[in-house]
């Protein structure tokens, strides 16, 4: 599949606040470091600068459940994103 692996039961569809992309991730949280757009902060800092912070931009829209069902929404969302590309299945 195309953003969670084969055979994966549960996981969360997710949509980025800022850049609008919406995406699966393993992880089930309400908030998530987007993947296209957030950075994970570098925690290694120096004795001058602040602790750096992630933005949590992607919110939670759906706990996907069962394998059918997360196959299903894996391949709506890729081929949104590949513009209906068939080759790539």
């Amino acid at each position: 599949m195309y953003y969670v692996p084969d055979g994966t039961e549960q996981c969360g569809f997710y949509e980025c606040e800022e850049c609008g992309s919406r995406f699966l991730d393993l992880r089930i949280a309400p908030r998530l470091v987007c993947p296209y757009c957030g950075e994970a902060p570098d925690m290694e800092i120096g004795p001058d600068e602040e602790m750096p912070t992630a933005c949590e931009s992607a919110k939670l829209l759906q706990m996907i459940c069962g394998v059918e069902e997360v196959e299903k929404m894996d391949m709506l969302l890729s081929l949104a994103l590949t513009g209906g590309d068939y080759n790539w299945i």
